[in-house]
């Protein structure tokens, strides 16, 4: 029986009228309704004329997570008096409840994927409805652009639905060819924020680690929650590890503390989703609980800021959730959940300075994550650079051009990029298409089953008390009876049947441990790594990886990386769960990254020939070359230069000065006068060093090249401006003594350093390439007396002040009242006289 007075109390009703109107009309639409106004549960029924409304239609439901598509089945069969499998269905990864009589099914936007890549044309289908489509997750976003196409191409009356629990509709609405926007007013009550910041600095997260003392501090506030309000609590924490410590930490509370995420059980979930049974609840939960489910009886809501997003770091081919700050529009989410049936509190575990330097939005994940799975579903539509797809943001390019190596690498695509027959397989798995690779090329070598053994294990990571061991953990997980087996055992299942009996090979030579370290090589191949020493390890990416001290993996001479994180301030990566292997199967797995072939490199001050077989980063082996190619040691010798610097070549004083004054006409007249800075003549050594650097073999050949006379070659002797060289920049300057005193070049002026009374009778300045020289005045004994630019001003101003110091200081030498009157001189006024 229809439970209509359950459906007439949904505040959404109010807006299908509007909503049916668009879908006649355009065939699209955008629908923003808060969370708890029954977008997710009344308008699929609408739609599908199962409220006795219009004739009956065939709708997809595509959710993000596994637990809102189960719950949103479940609430939708619940409200027509059902139960799933008759006319409301779900079909998640794993699991499948329909029947002949299914006219709404929800499933995930993977599995909506799957079932475009299978079915363009989604025979039957009337209507699509993508929810939750602001939280920008890379299926949704792609899912969408798959559809849009197919409305384009095949099927212009296939009604399609972005729904959304935020108004910031205008993107959607665009991409959908700017579709009507029908808005729903939600009952919401009133929320009251109390700020709550630690007592003391936590730090800040990075990685997947978070701060102890902040989940103790969370703890604490559910626990003042719990004294201070009425009411269910829902915790939001990043990750299952920090429910499962703040859990801990809340034992003896007066209340049933529940933890919800993707992992746990669907007792667990329905228990939840439910609502109390009497007693207080404590929710825990990561940001599945943030938009696409309700749960009943909360009021309060304590929120730790935090989440987690999907981060990859393409240059070293490791990628993870890392945790984040939580966004504002996470954070109005999260505590909307308090406000759903009466008036409620949220309590933010930081300080409201703080709230307004966070960011607007979460990042959209086509803009942060792995995008290999992507480009292969892409590849498999027809458009393997994405540049046609209907994307609120384009593919990142680097992350696209990483994305598309790694599937040429494993055979999902050819050169041009368009899938294989074997990519077109790997995309029906329902796998990352590394761990698809593992598993089709890891049942031909150790069995089908194994295969899906492992490659279960890899798709979710195990809990970590089941250890970093890879191995241990598959035999942990077969005999295990916790949550983690049983979804393992499931998946296994699955996989098992994915393969098909078919399935080419039928290997079961070897131990587990062999089949478990072959299979994680093939699904990661650039992160085999051997041994350096002291749980040490190079993998063959180039990035280190270490162990932790207790770790039994520390004296394998190979490792299989499967999971590793590398924080930003550390030079190497931390292994999480890794396999023993060996050589054999390090070459096996990564043959493809192997290369041989002669290395002449500049290496602790020295050029180093060798001929080098190596596997990645990783060195097989070594052995020194007799006669290497010339080309690779004048490469090696000028990184050289750029490591160490100029400074190997042999400079004199007067080479030296003759790079000062050509930086000097450089800057004062530029062309034709060269650049000789270091970035600019290591840019151009063979304008200047040739043939001199042609003919060096080793570090002492460079010490023997004269540099003034190489800098020489890069005057402008083609124009004719070369003979001025002396003219515009001298070496020297006469002055009215006779001498001819050195011009240093080092700063921004020219200095000339003379003596004072080498300069009498001189009045102006000297200049050189039209800048006046700085003048350092120095007394008989070379001492600095006096800095000047103005010669003229300087015996009109200066001199009498000077003159009066060291008149006294120094009698032997003239001191005329009046320098213009008598001869300039370098001698005492005794041998002055004598002359």
């Amino acid at each position: 029986m229809i439970r209509t007075e359950a459906l007439d109390r949904l505040p959404v009703r109010t807006a299908v009228p509007a909503l049916r109107r668009a879908l006649d009309d355009r065939g699209v639409a955008v629908l923003c309704a808060p969370p708890g106004t029954g977008k997710t549960t009344l308008v699929p029924l609408v739609l599908a004329g199962l409220t006795g409304e219009g004739p009956v239609r065939r709708v997809v439901v595509a959710e993000p997570r596994r637990i809102a598509a189960r719950a949103a089945a479940r609430r939708m069969a619940w409200l027509l008096g059902e139960q799933p499998g008759g006319r409301i269905g779900f079909t998640v990864r794993g699991e499948r409840v329909v029947g002949r009589d299914t006219v709404v099914e929800v499933v995930t936007t993977g599995v909506l994927l799957q079932r475009l890549q299978r079915d363009q044309e989604l025979a039957g289908v009337d209507a699509v409805i993508i929810d939750e489509c602001h939280e920008r997750h890379l299926d949704a976003d792609t899912v969408a652009a798959f559809l849009l196409d197919v409305r384009e191409a095949i099927r212009p009356d296939l009604r399609l639905v972005a729904a959304s629990a935020t108004t910031d509709a205008e993107g959607w609405a665009r991409l959908l060819g700017d579709a009507p926007v029908v808005e729903a007013q939600g009952v919401s009550h009133p929320v009251e924020v109390l700020w709550a910041p630690p007592a003391r600095p936590v730090k800040p997260p990075h990685g997947m680690r978070v701060d102890p003392a902040l989940l103790t501090h969370v703890a604490a506030t559910v626990r003042r929650a719990l004294g201070e309000r009425e009411g269910d609590v829902l915790c939001f924490l990043p990750g299952v590890g920090e429910i499962g410590r703040v859990a801990g930490q809340l034992a003896g509370v007066d209340a049933e503390v529940l933890q919800v995420h993707g992992r746990a059980p669907a007792a667990v979930q329905d228990a939840v989703l439910a609502g109390s049974s009497g007693g207080r609840r404590v929710v825990l939960a990561t940001s599945v609980a943030e938009s696409s489910l309700t749960v009943p009886g909360v009021r309060v809501v304590v929120d730790s800021g935090l989440a987690r997003e999907p981060r990859t770091d393409h240059a070293r081919g490791l990628s993870a959730l890392t945790t984040v700050r939580a966004s504002q529009a996470a954070g109005r989410q999260r505590a909307g959940r308090a406000g759903r049936e009466a008036p409620g509190a949220v309590y933010r575990c930081w300080d409201q300075a703080e709230d307004g330097r966070l960011a607007r939005f979460p990042s959209p994940e086509i803009k942060v994550a792995d995008l290999a799975a992507f480009a292969l579903q892409a590849a498999c539509w027809g458009d393997p650079d994405a540049s046609s797809l209907a994307l609120l943001d384009p593919p990142p390019a680097g992350a696209m051009g990483a994305a598309r190596e790694v599937l040429e690498a494993i055979g999902a695509v050819d050169g041009g990029g368009r899938v294989t027959e074997r990519g077109v397989r790997m995309s029906r798995l329902g796998l990352h298409p590394r761990l698809a690779r593992a598993l089709l090329d890891g049942a031909r070598e150790v069995g089908a089953r194994r295969a899906a053994e492992v490659v279960a294990l890899l798709s979710e990571e195990p809990p970590r008390e089941y250890g970093d061991d890879l191995a241990a953990a598959l035999r942990t997980a077969r005999r295990g009876q916790d949550g983690y087996a049983a979804r393992w055992k499931q998946e296994v299942r699955r996989l098992s049947s994915s393969l098909g009996s078919g399935s080419p090979g039928t290997g079961k030579g070897g131990s587990d441990d062999a089949a478990v370290g072959l299979v994680a090589a093939l699904a990661f191949p650039e992160r085999v790594a051997r041994a350096r020493g002291d749980g040490a390890f190079l993998m063959a990416s180039g990035t280190g990886a270490e162990l932790r001290d207790s770790s039994r993996l520390r004296s394998a001479p190979w490792l299989a990386v499967a999971v590793a994180d590398r924080p930003s301030h550390a030079a190497s990566a931390r292994v999480r769960l890794a396999a023993v292997i060996d050589e054999s199967t390090a070459l096996l797995a990564s043959g493809h990254l192997r290369v041989r072939g002669e290395e002449v490199r500049w290496v602790d001050g020295e050029v180093v020939a060798r001929a080098v077989d190596r596997l990645g980063a990783v060195e097989l082996a070594v052995r020194p070359l007799k006669q290497p190619d010339p080309e690779l040691v004048r490469g090696a010798l000028v990184e050289g230069l750029r490591r160490e610097g100029l400074g190997l070549l042999r400079w004199t004083r007067d080479s030296e000065q003759l790079r000062l004054r050509l930086a000097f006409l450089h800057r004062v007249l530029g062309p034709p006068w060269p650049d000789v800075s270091d970035r600019a003549l290591l840019a151009e050594t063979g304008a200047w060093l040739e043939p001199e650097l042609s003919r060096a073999r080793r570090r002492a050949d460079l010490g023997r090249i004269d540099a003034g006379q190489a800098l020489r070659r890069l005057l402008p002797w083609a124009t004719g401006e070369a003979v001025r060289l002396d003219e515009l920049a001298p070496e020297r300057i006469e002055v009215p003594s006779g001498s001819r005193i050195r011009v240093e070049y080092g700063g921004e002026q020219p200095v000339l350093a003379v003596k004072l009374q080498e300069l009498f009778g001189m009045g102006e300045t000297p200049r050189v390439a039209g800048v006046p020289v700085l003048v350092h005045l120095l007394s008989p004994a070379g001492r600095p007396a006096a800095v000047t630019a103005d010669l003229a001003s300087f015996w009109q101003e200066g001199y009498r002040a000077v003159r009066a110091e060291l008149r006294g200081r120094y009698p032997k030498h003239p001191w005329p009242e009046d320098p213009a009157t008598v001869p300039a001189t370098r001698f005492t006024s005794a041998r002055l006289k004598r002359s």
